[in-house]
């Protein structure tokens, strides 16, 4: 198996053992018996556990990142873009923090551990979002004055509703389906776009 295979397997070990038994719980002899890999393997790869749960974070930001692009680089308006950019961002991230149970309340407990770790994620995720406004103005659809701080702000908006998202507290009850509209509008109101 080659050395990056052999690290990926490691990293989608040691998510599931995260997942079903928590962090604290889960050793590393946990993983390398589980992996089928021995401890020296592992320790190739990986100094201790916190080293694996950064890679195991950084695995699931990659997969985001990869779905993000695929939105940016989308034949559609930069405003759809922009709601398209905010929808999947949140739901990516409520799908993650679900999908990987114990380690659920770990990301709630150590928040600052995960944002060290998705520091790169933050900063691709600004500069797409520059990219999807510098593409809207050039097109005559945005009227924004100050790009950088804009996709500071929407950025660091979409941040402070995972949680609240995750738990479904945005809306107070309106389908995710039935807010996509409504958050257009908002959006496009704050961005300049002029409706015909």
């Amino acid at each position: 198996m080659s050395i990056s295979k052999t690290r990926q397997k490691l990293i989608d070990v040691a998510r599931e053992l995260f997942a079903k038994k928590g962090i604290e719980a889960t050793t590393m002899n946990d993983i390398a018996a589980q992996s089928g890999r021995g401890r020296r393997t592992l320790y190739t790869y990986f100094r201790n556990k916190e080293e694996i749960y950064s890679a195991v974070v950084e695995s699931e930001l990659e997969y985001i990142s990869g779905e993000m692009d695929k939105v940016v680089q989308a034949n559609i308006t930069p405003e759809k873009k922009i709601v398209q950019v905010i929808y999947k961002h949140l739901s990516l991230i409520a799908d993650i923090v679900k999908r990987n149970g114990n380690i659920n309340a770990e990301f709630f407990r150590d928040i600052n551990k995960v944002e060290r770790t998705r520091k790169r994620f933050d900063m691709e995720e600004i500069f797409a979002i520059r990219s999807i406004l510098q593409q809207g103005i050039e097109m005559g659809t945005f009227e924004v004055d100050n790009i950088n701080l804009t996709a500071d702000i929407i950025h660091f908006a979409i941040k402070g509703m995972e949680v609240p998202y995750i738990f479904d507290k945005v809306g107070n009850g309106i389908s995710v389906e039935d807010s996509i509209p409504l958050a257009e509008r908002l959006i496009c109101r704050a961005l300049g776009v002029k409706k015909g």
